[in-house]
């Protein structure tokens, strides 16, 4: 395997991994702002 190739392989990896972390903590803060926002109406 080739060192682009490698490097392709990656950062498809480090995405997934971000994607798997971060969409589930960005829908936690939006759920909280939410329910935040409820206590000041």
């Amino acid at each position: 395997m080739s060192n682009a190739q490698a490097g392709g392989d990656n950062t498809i990896k480090l995405v997934l991994a971000w994607g798997l972390v971060g969409i589930p903590l960005a829908w936690g803060v939006v759920e909280t702002v939410i329910n935040a926002l409820k206590l000041f109406q």
